[in-house]
């Protein structure tokens, strides 16, 4: 396993001819301890369609290629918001962001009370590192954290943690003053990572390792950006192509995996490490302000971005590899899984009973880690309360449910009804609400009854509104 993974990251450096010579023989068959290590690798921003094993046509990820030929690749993965800080707390807390009032990204006070949002998630709530902690695990998170951050934000400590090194929470070590402290950012947090995976080897580990990229603002070393400089201007100025600045950005983390996931064979823990890559959201929009190079990341065939609650905002990569257990090289394109299973997913595969009275939106979905087919019991909501930028074909309605193969988008004056049979239709282009009227009342009382049972707060004046800004 070290070998083919040590081939791989000198693959990706340009070091060894060819990536094709290298065989995807078998993994090796997981044994020894009985409860598996966890490492969730959360992308920033990353695009449905931003890797090359999910279709980009001139990305090349090996890493992350070879990731998912060893494990399996999930097509419809869906976090549960379209922007940070409530998808990772979906992640976080098995629940729904919205129950918890954090609607979007947590910035400063001011900010947070005028969109009626608290300043950081509850620490009192029941978190999945909180709970494999008490289980035994050694729990660690490091990189991003974006769940509350000022002097009087609670630490992640607070949050079930053994040891954490979050930028906006304790930096010092993470050299974030540095020039090029993002382009190498994703370095850093995986030597954070290995640094304490040596430390507890012998397991079982829960690690978080959140990257920063390829969230804006974007500016590759010049090393990095060397492998894509066809995308480059094609005359001397001093600046680069967005192209490449974006795909160096995303090629760095590829190229970190591969030092990762070779790393875990040297300290021989590979075998029983459920190895997790995903991301928070879709990709950013042009239209925002310091998004110049990030705006272009790649929803795949997908409409929307983030912010929206159509697919492109709100699906993702996510690529699970958990050797004898999952199966190799599979594509599952039916297995419908979100953010807020995390929680109850991991709590089954550690053996841990959730407590009594431990609110959870989620459900355990550890059988479609293993590979066997299984259908999701409870419908999964969405809402957002704020505007969208640019585009009118990526502005969603405020509130969406998926169930089954539909999945529905309203707003709650029943405005801007739009029903989607997703699996037929995954770019949400044929809206069949005039032809299903039986299923939209259904799927329309069971989000309204839900939205219902929301905290109560304010709505951006133009949120669920698709009106071109024609000049007046």
């Amino acid at each position: 396993m070290r070998g083919r993974w040590l081939t791989i990251c000198l693959a990706a450096a340009g070091l060894v001819p060819a990536f094709a010579s290298l065989g995807l023989g078998a993994a090796a068959s997981g044994g020894g301890q009985a409860r598996p290590n966890v490492l969730f690798i959360l992308a920033d921003d990353l695009g449905w369609g931003d890797l090359s094993c999910y279709g980009h046509r001139e990305l090349r990820t090996p890493n992350l290629d070879r990731l998912a030929a060893e494990g399996t690749r999930l097509t419809q993965f869906h976090v549960c918001s379209g922007v940070c800080s409530p998808s990772r707390t979906a992640f976080m807390t098995g629940r729904y962001p919205a129950r918890l009032a954090i609607h979007g990204h947590l910035a400063r006070p001011d900010q947070n009370a005028a969109r009626g949002m608290p300043n950081w998630l509850d620490p009192a709530a029941g978190t999945l590192p909180k709970l494999l902690k008490q289980a035994g695990y050694a729990t660690a998170h490091f990189g991003k954290w974006h769940l509350g951050h000022g002097a009087d934000a609670p630490s992640p400590d607070q949050y079930g943690f053994n040891a954490f090194r979050a930028v906006n929470a304790n930096p010092e070590g993470f050299k974030a003053g540095e020039p090029y402290f993002r382009a190498n950012s994703t370095q850093y947090i995986f030597d954070e990572t290995i640094k304490f995976i040596e430390q507890h080897r012998e397991g079982p580990f829960y690690v978080q390792a959140w990257l920063l990229l390829p969230h804006a603002t974007l500016n590759p070393t010049e090393e990095q950006m060397e492998p894509y400089a066809r995308f480059g201007p094609t005359v001397k100025v001093p600046y680069k192509g967005t192209k490449q600045i974006y795909y160096a950005s995303v090629g760095a983390i590829d190229r970190e995996i591969g030092r990762l996931m070779a790393k875990l064979g040297e300290l021989g823990v590979a075998d029983n490490t459920i190895v997790v890559f995903s991301s928070d959201n879709g990709p950013e929009d042009i239209a925002i302000g310091n998004a110049t190079h990030s705006g272009i990341g790649s929803p795949g065939p997908l409409r929307g971005r983030k912010r929206s609650l159509y697919e492109g905002g709100v699906r993702v990569p996510f690529i699970v590899r958990w050797p004898g257990t999952t199966p190799q090289g599979k594509v599952d394109n039916t297995s419908v899984v979100a953010g807020c299973d995390f929680l109850p997913t991991f709590c089954a595969i550690a053996g841990v009973k959730l407590p009594e009275g431990l609110l959870v939106d989620g459900e355990d979905r550890s059988a479609v880690l293993r590979g066997e087919a299984s259908a999701r019991t409870k419908p999964l909501m969405w809402e957002w309360r704020f505007s969208i930028a640019n585009h009118v074909w990526n502005k969603s309605p405020i509130l969406s449910i998926r169930e089954g193969d539909y999945k529905l988008l309203m707003n709650p004056d029943r405005s801007r009804v739009e029903l989607y049979d997703i699996p037929r239709d995954p770019s949400e282009y044929n809206n069949l609400a005039d032809k299903h009227p039986d299923v939209v009342e259904r799927m329309a009382a069971q989000v309204l009854a839900w939205q219902k049972t929301l905290p109560p707060g304010p709505m951006d004046r133009d949120a669920g509104s698709n009106v071109y800004p024609w000049p007046k």
